[in-house]
């Protein structure tokens, strides 16, 4: 999906990203019920859902910073983006000291974030819930725009990583467990990002040029979905349509199977309680019925 083809997908799709309701905030200092999610954060750095480890943290062994059974190793694992801080820290190499602060700043914003809502939270709530100074914040980040947009960039890295990944998915049973595989990563991923994510969906909260960032993200995953649905392994159906009709068709697929997953772990980050593993079923079997007469 590049050239005009791709330009003209950007056009046609540019409406069709949901815009996200602001959603109900509980009351200052009250988690959401039964979900443990707060206390996870505040424990260990883990993602957003259920304490679970972050999908590339659990690739390569933890998040730099956080407690995770014991103190990390530096240079064991990847860095995250986030760790070099905001505005105010670029150009400046942080220590392991300014690293452990930046992550409970970007610990405490998401916590706030996630039961206050962007708008609501101010700098004011980020510094005392982390236990540090205004001045301090002020020297890793200009505002809580700024440390919002940096939580970001873990958040369209990991999204990055498995929009690489994603497989050529054949019209076999193989093909069928790896877009499965993928699919299950994709909800992982989506569960460690999750607050960002719903913040990120809401164009009139977070400004023009970071939702064109995660637009051009989407962008990227259904071009990286229309390539892997559409190779040569795959047969399509012989009644369904062909040459560049098929392949309009191929991405206009591709984005409302995004659609579809993007809004499935939506309601299942704010509590909607559907069974993950059926759900994965699913959005998999969709998916690959889909690209068989698209």
């Amino acid at each position: 999906m590049s050239g005009e083809a791709g330009d003209g997908l950007n056009a046609r799709t540019a409406a069709a990203v949901p815009q996200t309701p602001a959603r109900p905030r509980p009351a200052r200092g009250q988690g959401r019920e039964g979900t443990g999610r707060t206390q996870a954060r505040e424990a260990g750095g883990r993602s957003a859902r259920d304490g679970a480890a972050h999908p590339a943290e659990a690739r390569s062994g933890g998040r730099d910073g956080a407690a995770r059974g014991g103190a990390p190793r530096e240079g064991s694992r990847p860095r995250r983006p986030s760790l070099g801080g905001g505005t105010p820290a670029k150009g400046r190499s942080l220590g392991a000291q300014g690293r452990k602060t930046v992550r409970k700043l970007l610990d405490a914003g998401l916590i706030e974030f996630d039961e206050r809502g962007f708008a609501a939270v101010r700098v004011d709530d980020v510094v005392r819930r982390a236990k540090i100074s205004h001045g301090t914040f002020y020297l890793y980040f200009s505002n809580k725009d700024d440390l919002f947009r940096v939580l970001l960039q873990d958040a369209l890295a990991d999204m990055a990583i498995i929009t690489d990944e994603f497989p050529v998915v054949t019209s076999d049973a193989a093909g069928r467990a790896a877009l499965r595989a993928w699919v299950h990563r994709f909800c992982d991923t989506y569960a460690a990002h999750a607050t960002v994510i719903r913040i990120l969906s809401q164009a009139e909260i977070v400004g023009e040029e970071v939702y064109g960032d995660g637009l051009q993200l989407m962008f990227r995953l259904a071009e990286a979905l229309t390539k892997g649905m559409t190779s040569p392994g795959r047969q399509p159906d012989p009644d369904g349509p062909a040459g560049g009709e098929l392949a309009e068709h191929a991405e206009l697929t591709a984005v409302a199977c995004l659609l579809m997953l993007e809004r499935v772990n939506y309601l299942m980050s704010v509590e909607v309680r559907l069974p993950r593993e059926e759900m994965v079923d699913r959005l998999s079997a969709i998916i690959f019925a889909a690209f068989r007469s698209a």
